[in-house]
């Protein structure tokens, strides 16, 4: 553990006399100043490469999406629609996030994420719309 040095002048009077010691400077001081900067780098370069990591967990992808549609009576509809991944991810245990940009021809309905694989994903809606399009935010899934 460092341990601070409050450094001290070395102060005389006109005839010599010392009023105050300072501080040595010795190579137990220097070396105490040395183990502190290292220290003070070594948990920066600790510090950058947990913020790499983490970025790297939370890594996102991004994708438009227009959901197909077939004509049933009821369910409206049960098409699954495969989203394959950009990057292959390491687990399934991803985030996936959907927006609705737009839809038309019917109600949405809802949207499922389904079947999640390590290079993708179904999405399906049961709504009566002909029309879906969604914004797919995909985060994390890239350390054990």
């Amino acid at each position: 553990m460092y341990s601070r040095t409050f450094w001290l002048n070395h102060v005389e009077d006109q005839h010599g006399q010392v009023i105050q010691q300072g501080t040595l400077l010795d190579q137990d001081h220097f070396n105490n100043v040395e183990v502190g900067i290292f220290d003070s780098y070594l948990a920066q370069q600790i510090s950058r490469f947990k913020q790499i990591q983490e970025d790297y967990d939370t890594l996102s992808e991004v994708k438009s999406v227009s959901l197909a549609m077939n004509a049933l009576p009821w369910p409206f509809n049960n098409k699954e629609n495969t989203v394959a991944l950009s990057q292959l991810r390491e687990h399934t245990d991803y985030s996936v996030e959907v927006e609705v940009v737009s839809y038309s021809g019917g109600r949405l309905g809802n949207i499922q994420v389904k079947d999640r694989a390590l290079n993708g994903f179904k999405l399906l809606h049961d709504g009566s719309a002909t029309t879906v399009n969604v914004i797919v935010r995909i985060t994390g899934g890239m350390i054990n």
